[in-house]
């Protein structure tokens, strides 16, 4: 598949919600710090939070071929951009004491919203009216431009995980970690009225997660599924 199509799928991933998701709980939307030791749900389970959620389903898509397989591959596919998507959203990975976010109560110019919803839909929504005259394959067209031309020298770096990993998602859920304390709580507090200074310095970021996740989806959907006995099935 080509690179837009790839960046396409994970912004719609970031702005819908996937449906069934109980089975990580909403847990598995976010996580504190310490990613080894907060990887649970709230009855103790291992690897019921994002990252565990990737592993799963990348795991899933790597029994294509076996008839023996009893997994819904199509599913796994979804659920694994879906995944993709959320671990990229810095408050994906946010505080639990806070649900991400979403307890954070705001003002996104004159709308009520919450901390969560701004970087799930309101700085795109913003960017895409502002910036692209709410012309989605116009925005999805300037990302890839920066791919190609200022991140270029970056990409190599982002498609890289230690070691034979064929993907590295608790590098990815750092990444935002470090992104949710520099950038998405920052000055931020219950009532806050969050304005064009706000809007300006978090864009580029979430412009460049979502440049980030499309790549890495293709990176390891390539790695997936790369013999053309393969690819005729996706």
């Amino acid at each position: 598949m080509a690179l837009l199509l790839f960046v396409q799928i994970v912004l719609f991933s970031l702005i819908a919600r996937a449906p069934n998701l109980d089975a990580w709980g909403k847990e598995g939307h976010y996580m504190v710090c310490k990613l080894q030791r907060d990887c649970h749900n709230s009855h103790g389970e291992k690897d019921m939070c994002v990252v565990g959620a990737i592993n799963n389903y990348t795991a899933q898509l790597q029994t294509y071929g076996d008839p023996s397989s009893p997994y819904d591959l199509s599913e796994s596919l979804m659920f694994l951009a879906h995944f993709m998507g959320d671990v990229h959203q810095p408050l994906h990975v946010g505080f639990a004491d806070d649900e991400g976010g979403n307890t954070i109560i705001v003002h996104w110019y004159r709308r009520k919203t919450n901390l969560h919803h701004v970087w799930d839909v309101n700085i795109i929504e913003t960017a895409m009216k502002d910036f692209y005259n709410n012309d989605l394959d116009t925005m999805i067209e300037a990302i890839n431009m920066n791919i190609t031309d200022e991140w270029s020298d970056e990409v190599n770096q982002w498609e890289t995980c230690r070691g034979e990993s064929i993907t590295c998602p608790n590098k990815y859920a750092s990444e935002s970690i470090q992104l949710a304390c520099d950038y998405a709580y920052k000055d931020v507090d219950q009532d806050s009225t969050l304005e064009d200074d706000y809007f300006f310095s978090r864009y580029p970021i979430v412009e460049k997660r979502i440049a980030q996740a499309g790549m890495r989806l293709a990176t390891l959907l390539n790695g997936l599924f790369s013999s053309k006995s393969a690819a005729k099935n996706i």
